[in-house]
């Protein structure tokens, strides 16, 4: 049996209907039924109730479990999460876990989540279950976070610089942990995953320009007033600092580096922000809502 962690979320869903898709008899923790409505409609999805932050509650899901796929929020929290979760997978027998973690994991970080996600894959290594980390970059969906902007102002705003990224689609990112659990020779392996391409937020202006027929700038703003607008619209403090501290690793060219290991994985080009950008064209044209 297969389990999914963070099975409501962007990338624990986009895996559970691609796993459905292919007739794989699946397992999704999920810490309350009320919102798992859409992928409970799954074929061959089993919903069972749970909190990875209670590890106590996670016997049920767990049971006869052999491969499971860890994600989680990125709050403050994560690491005590993900790391209970380890211990857990671990007392009842787990054989192999594959972990969505990202592009820069490092204990030193100045990067509060990059430090988090290096000492849960430590944590998970040293559990004795066989691992697979998937390092991915910035998920492609982020930027619907601008679309507000987008429309109200015709522009992004961030404090970017110029410096390129690597965006990933959750899609890819699904089909690769898909072959994780599912096929054998990636125990033990570490997956740097990105998209084809490095763009600019001026490219990245440009293409959403593009699919959308409008002109949409790209505005390089300051730290600081990014985080105040931040603020302003609701983030939480905590989330608000750690998005700092992210920017400031992206403008010293972190994401930059594309890698051909999901292309390796895939055995196709990665999605392009171009085939994602036509796919959502009507989201960033505001006439139609993203997904969560």
């Amino acid at each position: 049996m297969i389990l999914v962690t963070g099975a409501t979320g962007l990338n624990g869903s986009a895996l559970l209907r691609l796993l459905s898709a292919k007739g794989i008899a699946t397992r999704a923790l999920v810490r309350s039924r009320v919102r798992a409505e859409a992928i409970a409609a799954l074929s061959g999805v089993e919903i069972v109730e749970g909190d990875m932050a209670r590890p106590e509650t996670l016997g049920a899901a767990l049971r006869d479990v052999d491969r499971a796929m860890l994600i989680s929020s990125s709050d403050p929290v994560m690491l005590e999460v993900q790391s209970g979760f380890i211990d857990a997978a671990r007392a009842a027998g787990v054989k192999h876990v594959v972990k969505l973690s990202g592009i820069m994991p490092d204990l030193t970080s100045p990067f509060r989540f990059a430090r988090m996600h290096g000492e849960i894959e430590r944590r998970l290594e040293a559990s004795g279950m066989a691992f697979t980390h998937l390092r991915a970059g910035e998920f492609m969906p982020a930027y619907f976070r601008q679309v507000p902007s987008i429309v109200a102002r015709g522009a992004m705003f961030l404090p970017m610089e110029d410096a390129r990224i690597a965006s990933i689609d959750v899609g890819d990112i699904a089909e690769i942990a898909a072959l994780a659990l599912t096929g054998s020779g990636h125990e033990g392996k570490t997956y740097p995953l990105t998209g084809p391409e490095a763009l600019t937020m001026a490219e990245v202006a440009e293409k959403l320009s593009a699919v959308t027929g409008k002109t949409i700038r790209y505005v390089n703003v300051a730290p600081e007033e990014a985080r105040k607008a931040q603020l302003a619209a609701g983030m939480p403090p905590y989330l608000a600092d750690a998005l700092v501290e992210l920017f400031a690793e992206r403008r010293k060219g972190k994401e930059a580096q594309v890698s051909a290991m999901a292309q390796t994985l895939l055995g196709r080009r990665p999605t392009s922000f171009d085939e994602f950008a036509v796919r959502h064209a009507a989201i960033f044209r505001g006439d139609q809502r993203s997904h969560p």
